[in-house]
């Protein structure tokens, strides 16, 4: 395993160990004393959303963004949630896709998967299955997936072009791919963005916006567009930073609309038409 992929699981598996402590909540960022006005991981889902589902499962909701909200699932479909966590989205689709559907969650951490399927077995959710496995080799075959959703997890991957792949694979033709991450917006010298990791964990590895469109298209996809929507402000961490020793005012022209939670989506293309004795490619 590489010193990326334990530091994440020990990392997540940590978070998942401390969800029930009434202390701690939790952010994209980890356990924190308050999530009260974070930035990134605050208010992502509406009361209507949450109201209905076991309440470890919000607690331990890492994102920074609702994947659920980005296209309209419909009743049947197959969806797959890649780094599923405590397993919010996975029960927010479950909901939509109904009886007839199924909603997948992967996810590599032994604690994460317990929290996950505990919240299941309260939400008495009987369309839902979660896979242990790593997302750049999904444990399902191909073509078998209408609708892809992530949050704030494929940054995190040392080897996104192997995971846009894989979402590719287990796609249906003309599936859908819908998920929330952390991009870069321009360039961003290392070591302010080494500072900037320190308050957002969930920023290491982010990719700059275009580039992340580029790696979708390379993979296949089709209809790729990248949306930030919520711009992270130096000033959001200026507290945190501070303490950590780091000269906020020198920081701030660096930083300020660079990091930014996005909506990412993206269409596999419908299978080719035959088109005589021998099919196109």
């Amino acid at each position: 395993m590489s010193d990326i992929k334990q530091a994440v699981r020990e990392k997540y598996g940590a978070i998942a160990s401390s969800v029930t402590n009434a202390a701690l909540n939790t952010g994209c960022c980890g356990p924190t004393a308050c999530g009260c006005g974070d930035p990134i991981s605050s208010n992502l889902y509406s009361d209507l959303e949450t109201s209905s589902l076991p309440a470890d499962a919000v607690t331990a909701s890492l994102g920074c963004g609702n994947p659920t909200a980005l296209l309209a699932l419909e009743p049947g479909q197959t969806v797959l949630d890649l780094g599923s966590g405590g397993g919010i989205d996975v029960l927010l689709s479950a909901k939509r896709v109904g009886p007839t559907g199924k909603a997948y969650g992967l996810d590599m951490t032994d604690e994460m998967l317990a929290l996950a399927r505990e919240n299941q077995r309260k939400a008495g959710a009987t369309n839902v299955e979660f896979l242990k496995g790593t997302i750049e080799a999904i444990p399902l075959p191909d073509n078998s997936v209408d609708v892809i959703i992530s949050n704030c997890v494929i940054n995190l991957s040392s080897d996104k072009d192997a995971v846009l792949r894989e979402a590719f694979r287990v796609l249906k033709p003309g599936g859908r791919f819908a998920v929330s991450d952390v991009v870069v917006r321009g360039e961003v010298p290392a070591d302010i963005r080494r500072s900037m990791e320190l308050w957002v964990g969930c920023i290491a590895g982010a990719l700059e916006e275009t580039d992340y469109a580029a790696k979708l298209t390379r993979a296949g996809f089709a209809e790729v567009t990248v949306e930030p929507w919520r711009i992270y402000k130096v000033d959001d961490a200026r507290t945190f930073l501070t303490e950590s020793g780091v000269d906020v005012d020198r920081l701030a022209p660096e930083v300020d609309g660079r990091f930014a939670s996005a909506f990412v989506r993206a269409r596999k293309p419908e299978a080719k038409n035959c088109c005589g004795p021998t099919c196109c490619a």
